[in-house]
């Protein structure tokens, strides 16, 4: 068994989803890592100190061997399904680098993700290539552990995204026969304990593991348990002649986000992706889970990442680029602005620690009132609670219809709302030092549910840019006004 305090692994695909989520693992653990990344800037903010981050790339053989140098571990975590071209034939190079690499210096072990199906089969070109790339790894004399799973459920996998965005956004759902081919789904968090497993696993020669979850399922029944988790009714209708490649056509208007890398997996599911060896239930001592938990704990790690105070760290490196609407962090929807202000934090927060009430919200307060009677309209709460004190909060206090969900005295006050709604909605303000003054924040975060959330989202959206800009700009000029120092015009920065 090697020392984890004393032997280097190499991480490739740190920056994908499985790569990222690994890469926190092991830091955890105390273990040596390298990251392999072809652009070492965009990573090496996000690494612990102890890691190191170097330029290489798996298509460039000529970087990899100063790479592999002192390595004992490699993991293998990358595929070209993303780019525009031949991706089988960008997979079958980069592997032929690798671990011809690997080789000449001296690495112990691979670790190599790949996908689950019978080679014998198998037509689609994805899974196709995931098997060549691990033929290719072990060819070349190093000890190979091969991992081969099927759908990955967890927050930010593709799989459970392109899932998440069918069920959210379609309330009568077509479901072609390829939709009940039989998967066996494996959580993020059991993946994770397989790959680090694989480091110390006894032995020296190569193997094959095929691992998943507990519960063999269509695709089908992933949608309808994340619809029932969701809260969603969705209809599902059954037709026998959409084929994949229609489908894949089709998945592309409805999520375009996904389109290019889903289109291929759309493809690969035409067969079933079980379990037919158990041998990975010895190996390793891993418990696999169910859909249910494992949808479940996706959701749930959503809400831990929202109340931790850095949460938005992981909106920026999970989520895309910002568009008209917002970003998009799992689920929901996040509108960030920011404005400098020449106080220090502590000042620069009062205004956000005095919101609501008697006060009112520093800017359109008549808009403010106009929601809250609609509000009222609909059964909800409205504005007419205030708040319990003008001038200071606790963790479960009311502020008209919010609730104090979470409150760092001076730093950070994040508000749920409990008004009717078709979703759930949070109002965050922080304040970091910034120079001489200060950056306060504003984070505006909702979760819709259904069509119906995604409506409302992008049809008061405008008044985001209006309402929530002002009151931004009016919170600056309050804080100036209590600390007694002359009038600021800073301009708000849309973040998200």
């Amino acid at each position: 068994m090697s020392d984890s305090s004393s032997t280097t692994l190499l991480l490739t695909g740190a920056t994908g989803y499985v790569g990222g989520r690994l890469l926190g693992r092991l830091e955890a653990s105390g273990r040596q890592v390298r990251c392999l990344a072809r652009h070492p800037d965009y990573l090496a903010s996000r690494v612990a100190p102890t890691t190191e981050v170097v330029r290489g790339d798996v298509l460039e053989a000529e970087s990899l061997a100063a790479v592999m140098r002192g390595v004992d571990t490699a993991f293998y975590l990358v595929h070209s399904m993303g780019t525009a071209g031949s991706f089988e034939k960008d997979d079958r190079r980069g592997a032929e680098n690798f671990a011809a690499a690997a080789r000449a210096a001296g690495v112990r072990r691979i670790v190599y993700l790949g996908g689950l199906g019978d080679p014998d089969v198998v037509t689609s070109a994805h899974l196709r290539s995931r098997h060549e790339v691990g033929e290719i790894l072990r060819s070349h004399g190093v000890a190979v552990i091969e991992l081969r799973a099927s759908i990955v459920i967890g927050s930010g996998s593709l799989s459970f995204e392109m899932i998440r965005s069918l069920v959210e956004r379609l309330p009568v759902m077509i479901m072609p026969k390829w939709v009940s081919v039989c998967a066996q789904p494996i959580a993020i968090a059991d993946l994770l304990d397989y790959l680090e497993q694989s480091i110390d696993l006894p032995g020296r020669e190569s193997c094959i593991f095929e691992i998943g979850g507990s519960d063999r399922v269509s695709y089908g029944d992933l949608m309808r348990e994340y619809a029932r988790q969701r809260g969603l009714r969705r209809w599902m209708i059954r037709v026998p002649m959409l084929t994949p490649r229609l489908s894949s056509l089709w998945l592309g208007l409805v999520t375009p986000l996904y389109a290019r890398v889903g289109r291929k997996l759309i493809d690969s599911i035409c067969h079933p992706t079980v379990v037919t060896d158990d041998s990975a239930t010895r190996a390793f001592t891993v418990k696999p889970r169910g859909i249910g938990a494992a949808i479940a704990d996706a959701l749930a790690r959503e809400d831990r990442a929202l109340a931790s105070p850095a949460w938005f760290d992981a909106v920026s490196a999970a989520g895309p680029p910002r568009s008209w609407g917002g970003v998009r962090f799992g689920s929901r929807l996040v509108d960030e602005r920011e404005i400098q202000i020449p106080l220090p934090p502590a000042e620069a927060f009062a205004p956000a620690r005095r919101i609501g009430g008697r006060r009112g919200w520093y800017y359109a307060q008549f808009l403010w009132k106009l929601r809250g009677y609609v509000d009222l309209a609909v059964g909800g709460v409205g504005m007419r609670r205030g708040r319990r004190d003008p001038d200071t909060l606790v963790v479960g206090d009311v502020v008209d219809w919010w609730r104090v969900e979470a409150f760092e005295p001076d730093r950070r006050l994040l508000l749920h709302a409990e008004m009717r709604l078709p979703g759930r909605a949070w109002l965050e303000f922080s304040v970091v030092p910034s120079g001489a003054g200060s950056i306060l924040r504003q984070r505006a975060v909702f979760d819709p549910v259904g069509v119906a959330g995604l409506v409302y989202w992008y049809g008061i959206y405008p008044l985001h840019e209006i309402v929530f800009a002002g009151m931004l700009r009016a919170m600056a000029r309050e804080a100036v006004r209590l600390a007694g120092h002359v009038s600021t015009h800073s301009r708000v920065r849309n973040r998200g």
